[in-house]
């Protein structure tokens, strides 16, 4: 990497904050995260579990059956991914929820749980859903809300299992528990977000004419896993120049010169939970264009912002932060030069999760709710820009989990 003028970046640097830095300076700055929040305890476990049969009996149904993947972990603790071979938690009205998986796989499960279970298991030659069924007849149960992010083999294997059980998709259920996030969730975000901003932070000091994609990517999964996140990097996009028109960039790596702009998009998983953020920087000295565009993005983004608070829904959010990009003449809706989608998702164990923040979406926000802030603007075949940051709903509006960017050479509040 380009060397150039070396300095040191801690939680208060310089104002210097793009260049500057040499590899062995940031690699110095990488160590074990200090502040860690707690782990989700057992009876926040058992809140969840509770929370999802009141919304089975509002809705009308009596089971809920959630296979492998982050609802799973979620309800269960099971960091468990999905495969051919059916793992499954059936929760009826009463009773210890029914745990479904492979024989040979019991004890590793075993290790995971953070409720207790019955355990139902299956051997290879078995059919998983024909326990699936059993379980509910035993349980008296009978309207089954199926898991929003199940497989389609898992929907085909029940119907062949039991060809007139009443089937319905569990995503209100589902999304009624994860979207308002508790203080114990909050907390592993905000570990998640202030790690991940600080990778950011160490990545724009490497930022210097020379610097490649490919190198900056492989700092930012090296900061993660230093700073003790679960798997490194949960995603890094990295674009120089004309590839930051491409709201998820392009193949190919990519040599940072003078003049172009540099965004960084990534993020990290605390515990399961997540973080994303988004800088968009000068490496040198902006053009009035650049300049323009970029304030731009920053005024949608504070508008979208001053809009939150309960009962406001996310396509108000979203309108707050197109009305000042067409005020500024840019779209209008997804026209380009200007904003070519939504301008926040939901965030917890999923980087993408209700609520969304788009047009459409007439439900209101509720305290908890954590989102994305990141309304891009496009200028095709030039350069984009976008400021992602994500905030949580109190009772007074909004709350951001990482400072917002102050300036187009100045992307770290502190």
């Amino acid at each position: 990497m380009a060397s150039g003028r070396h300095r040191s970046i801690g939680m208060n640097h310089s104002a210097s904050q793009i260049g500057g830095l040499s590899l062995e300076q940031a690699r110095a700055q990488l160590r074990p995260w200090t502040q860690r929040a707690p782990a989700i305890g057992e009876g926040e476990y058992q809140q969840r579990i509770e929370r999802a049969r009141a919304l089975l009996r509002a809705k009308g149904r009596d089971a809920l059956l959630i296979g492998a993947g982050t609802s799973l972990r979620y309800f269960t603790g099971i960091t468990w991914g999905a495969s051919e071979r059916l793992v499954a938690m059936l929760l009826t009205l009463d009773g210890d929820p029914l745990l479904i998986c492979p024989g040979f796989e019991a004890g590793s499960l075993a290790h995971e749980l953070k409720i207790p279970v019955q355990p139902r298991y299956w051997e290879e030659h078995e059919d998983p859903y024909a326990l699936v069924v059993d379980g509910l007849r035993a349980r008296g149960a009978s309207r089954l809300a199926l898991d929003p992010a199940a497989a389609f083999a898992i929907f085909t294997g029940l119907r062949a299992a039991s060809p007139t059980l009443d089937l319905s998709d569990a995503s209100v259920i589902v999304d009624g528990c994860r979207a308002a996030k508790t203080p114990a969730e909050l907390a592993l975000m905000k570990q998640a977000t202030a790690m991940t901003l600080q990778a950011h932070r160490l990545a724009a000091g490497l930022a210097e004419p020379g610097v490649t994609t490919t190198q900056l990517r492989r700092f930012i999964d090296e900061a993660h896993r230093a700073f003790g996140a679960d798997n490194g990097s949960t995603f890094c996009i990295v674009q120089f120049g004309q590839a930051t028109a491409y709201p998820h960039g392009i193949p190919g790596e990519q040599i940072l010169r003078e003049g172009e702009l540099v965004l960084i998009d990534t993020g990290c998983a605390v515990q399961g939970y997540q973080s994303d953020i988004t800088r968009t920087y000068i490496c040198g000295r902006a053009d009035a264009q650049q300049q323009r565009v970029w304030d731009l993005e920053l005024a949608a983004q504070q508008a979208a912002f001053a809009a939150v608070r309960p009962g406001v829904s996310g396509e108000a959010v979203d309108r707050a932060a197109r009305e000042v990009l067409e005020r500024g003449g840019l779209g209008p809706d997804y026209r380009l030069p200007g904003l070519p989608h939504r301008t926040g998702h939901g965030c917890g164990m999923s980087v993408h999760e209700a609520p969304y923040l788009v047009r459409g979406n007439t439900r209101g926000l509720e305290i908890g709710n954590c989102c994305s802030n990141e309304p891009m603007i496009v200028v095709p075949d030039r350069f984009g820009v976008r400021l992602e940051d994500h905030f949580y709903v109190t009772e007074n509006g909004a709350a951001w989990f990482t400072p917002p960017s102050l300036a187009i050479d100045r992307p770290f509040a502190d």
